[in-house]
C-alpha cells in the first residue's frame, strides 16, 4: 500500500489565532498535492518559553482556536492531520505539550502527552526548562489513522529508544517526531536521531519541524525530514524557511525492512550491571 503524507514546517507566531493563519495554507498545500496523511510540527498553535507569557496563552483543546480550525480543516479537506503538537490547558489548570490525530471527519482519534521533558543548559549558554512548563504524559500512544499504525513521540523523545521500540512492538509502521528543536542540537543530532529510530524499529519516521526565529527569541532548526524503514531518506526540506514536504511511503517496506534484521524479535533480557562492580 502507498500512503502520500506531507510535512508542514512553519514558524509559528505568538498566538493560537496566528498560528492556524499560518498553517492553515500549508495544510491545503499538502492536501491539494494528494496527501492523505497532513502532519504539523511540535507547537502548531503558538510556542512560549517564558512561563508568565504562556500562562495566558493557553486554551483548552475544545477552546483553541488553532486546534479546533485543524479539526475543521481535516473535514473539509477529508483528510488526517497529524498535529504535531499544541501547548493547551489541562483540566487541572497545567499546561501539556500535546499531540492530536484527527480523522477526515474532524473527530480526534487519539491524543499523546509528551513523557520526555527537555531541561537542560546547552554549549552556547541557552537553558531551557519544560518540567517548569508542562506536566509530562505517562503512556505510550498508538493509533491507527490512514490505513497506518501510528506511534506518537514529540521532539526530545527521539532521544529515548525504548519509547520507540515499544511502539514498534505495538504495531506501529510510522513513528511520528514533530518537532522544534534548537539550532545548536539540530545541526548536530538531528537526522542522525531520527535515522537511528526508523533502522532500529524498522519504522518510517516523519518529523515535521518548526524553523526559524520565533516571537519567544528562539531559533530553530527546521529541515522537515522523511525516513524510511531501512533508515533512507525519502525526502528533507534543505532549509528552515515554511513550506511543504511530500513522500509517498510504500508500507510494505515496513515488513521487509523487519524481516531483514529482525532486532525487534531477537531482543533478549539480561540483567546488570550491577552499579561499582568491577574486575
Amino acid at each position: 500500500m502507498i500512503l502520500r503524507a506531507a510535512l508542514c514546517q512553519t514558524c509559528c507566531p505568538a498566538t493560537a489565532a496566528e498560528g492556524l493563519a499560518h498553517v492553515a495554507p500549508l495544510v491545503r498545500r499538502g492536501a491539494a498535492e494528494g496527501a492523505q496523511l497532513i502532519l504539523t510540527p511540535e507547537g502548531t498553535n503558538f510556542l512560549q518559553r517564558d512561563r508568565a507569557k504562556l500562562g495566558p496563552l493557553l486554551a483548552a483543546p475544545e477552546d483553541d482556536v488553532c486546534v479546533q480550525g485543524l479539526r475543521a480543516l481535516a473535514a473539509e479537506l477529508s483528510v488526517w492531520i497529524v498535529i504535531g503538537s499544541a501547548l493547551v490547558k489541562r483540566p487541572d489548570g497545567t499546561a501539556a505539550n500535546r499531540q492530536f490525530v484527527v480523522a477526515p471527519d474532524g473527530s480526534i482519534r487519539a491524543t499523546y502527552d509528551k513523557l520526555h521533558m527537555f531541561d537542560v543548559k546547552l554549549p552556547t549558554g541557552e537553558t531551557a526548562r519544560e518540567s517548569e512548563l508542562y506536566t509530562p504524559g505517562d503512556a505510550a500512544i498508538t493509533v491507527d489513522a490512514a490505513g497506518a499504525r501510528l506511534g506518537l513521540t514529540i521532539c526530545y523523545d527521539v532521544r529515548f529508544p525504548a519509547l520507540h521500540r515499544a511502539l514498534a512492538l505495538a504495531g506501529a509502521e510510522i513513528l511520528t517526531s514533530p518537532a522544534a528543536f534548537t539550532r545548536p542540537t539540530g545541526a548536530a543530532h538531528w537526522d542522525i536521531l531520527l535515522r537511528a529510530r526508523a533502522i532500529e524499529t524498522g519504522s518510517f519516521v516523519l518529523a515535521a519541524a518548526q524553523g526559524g526565529h520565533h516571537a519567544d527569541g528562539r531559533g530553530t532548526y527546521g529541515h522537515s525530514i522523511a525516513i524510511g524503514p531501512w533508515g533512507e531518506i525519502l525526502g528533507q526540506r534543505a532549509d528552515d524557511e515554511p513550506g511543504v514536504l511530500t513522500v509517498d511511503l510504500d508500507l510494505d517496506a515496513v515488513a521487509r525492512a523487519r524481516a531483514a534484521i529482525p532486532a525487534l524479535v531477537n531482543a533478549r533480557a539480561f540483567t546488570g550491571p550491577v552499579p561499582g562492580f568491577s574486575v
